[in-house]
């Protein structure tokens, strides 16, 4: 499969948030989506990147955008992750990784010299007509929030 590239359709998806309501891509036209992939609820990265969305969420919304993050954790996971850290926008949960590989973001890593699959931090801003207007690839967690804002 090809990688996405900007001015593509966004990958379609319908996923359930923590509190197991469904979110969908099509719902969302006519809005600036900010789609962040990350590897695992509750881990270091993982955690300063999502304190840092929520810490940021009203400099997103002013811009007219609207935040989720997504991993392959349950709803239950997210809910936990959600309360603990009292993150105030909607984790996806694609525990089929159907959504994850269809954004590309399901790729070989390497940790000590093991190899094994896993989502490859990644960030998506969709446009209102549901195009791929950025990519953040291999995205490193210090100032991200602000290179997104920044694109916005």
């Amino acid at each position: 499969m090809a990688a996405l590239a900007v001015g593509d359709p966004a990958p379609q998806f319908s996923l359930p948030d923590g509190e197991g309501k469904t979110v969908s891509l099509k719902e969302l036209r006519g809005k600036k989506v900010v789609l962040y992939f990350y590897p695992k609820d509750d881990t270091s990265g993982c955690t300063k990147e999502a304190c840092s969305f929520r810490d940021n969420l009203a400099r997103v919304k002013k811009k007219g955008a609207l935040l989720f993050g997504v991993s392959a954790d349950s709803p239950a996971s997210h809910r936990k992750f959600t309360e603990k850290f009292d993150l105030t926008f909607p984790l996806l949960s694609d525990e089929e990784r159907s959504v994850i590989k269809a954004y590309g973001v399901w790729k070989e890593k390497s940790m000590y010299g093991r190899k094994y699959m896993g989502i490859e931090r990644t960030t998506f801003i969709i446009d209102e007509k549901g195009k791929i207007a950025h990519i953040f690839s291999k995205v490193k967690v210090e100032g991200h929030t602000d290179e997104v804002l920044a694109l916005l």
